[in-house]
């Protein structure tokens, strides 16, 4: 039995030379990390701030007139525009007053009068 256990004894200091020999490069443990972050950058930060950014100016531009659809689904006309707020008409003489914000989409003109008929 002790014969097993020296070569095992002995097999252990030879791979804690050849570890000591090999050291792992720094520069390549952290390759993986950095790619990681491009990679979410690229995929994940970067395309949702340009959304941001294009919202945010689409919703500067709002004027007087425009077919609108918010995020609750409400399509409406614009009928006053304030500086946080908007008031809509969606139906003859039914206003609702919306934040800014809550626009998703500014729909091409006519798209009201195309689903009531």
């Amino acid at each position: 039995m002790s014969f097993f256990i020296s070569d095992a004894i002995a097999d252990a200091g030879a791979t804690a030379a050849n570890t000591a020999a090999q050291s792992p490069d720094p520069l390549a443990s952290l390759i993986l990390p950095i790619g990681l972050v491009v990679l979410f950058y690229f995929f994940l930060i970067r395309p949702q701030s340009k959304r941001q950014k294009e919202h945010k100016q689409m919703v500067s531009e709002l004027q007087k007139g425009e077919e609108v659809l918010t995020s609750g689904g409400i399509l409406g006309k614009i009928t006053k525009v304030d500086e946080n707020f908007i008031t809509l008409e969606i139906a003859k003489d039914i206003s609702l007053h919306v934040q800014k914000s809550a626009v998703q989409t500014v729909m091409p003109k006519g798209t009201i009068k195309e689903l009531n008929s």
